[in-house]
């Protein structure tokens, strides 16, 4: 059986991050939410807080895990793009906001443990 391409794996990582997201309680708002200059991964609701999830799929972690790419300019990007996802959806713009990181490394297979980092960083 071939192996999954990249963007299949991380679509994978992704699915089981919502799954493991969903389980905990937090609510779906949207899914690849897209503007100019970014993308949000997931937004989610947990109780009556925004959250922003950024999933992170690395198959080796040779050139640094899951969780150490989230680098200043990632970080960057991701506020930009929550501040442009508050404006667009002005229900939430008074709503309490967090980042979470949920990082998945090894195959992508169901199963695979998920490291869910809260409040992963601060804007």
């Amino acid at each position: 059986m071939a192996s999954a391409s990249p963007r299949q794996a991380g679509q994978a990582a992704e699915q089981q991050a919502l799954d493991y997201l969903q389980a905990q309680g937090l609510q779906l708002l949207q899914r690849n939410w897209m503007c100019k200059g970014g993308e949000l991964d997931l937004v989610m609701m947990d109780g009556d807080t925004v959250v922003f999830v950024e999933v992170r799929y690395r198959r080796h972690a040779q050139w640094g895990g899951a969780l150490e790419s989230i680098d200043a300019r990632k970080r960057g990007r991701l506020i930009l793009a929550a501040q442009r996802f508050l404006q667009t959806q002005s229900q939430w713009q008074d709503s309490p906001c967090r980042f979470d990181v949920v990082a998945l490394e090894g195959n992508a297979r169901i199963g695979q443990p998920v490291q869910w980092l809260t409040n992963a960083f601060d804007c």
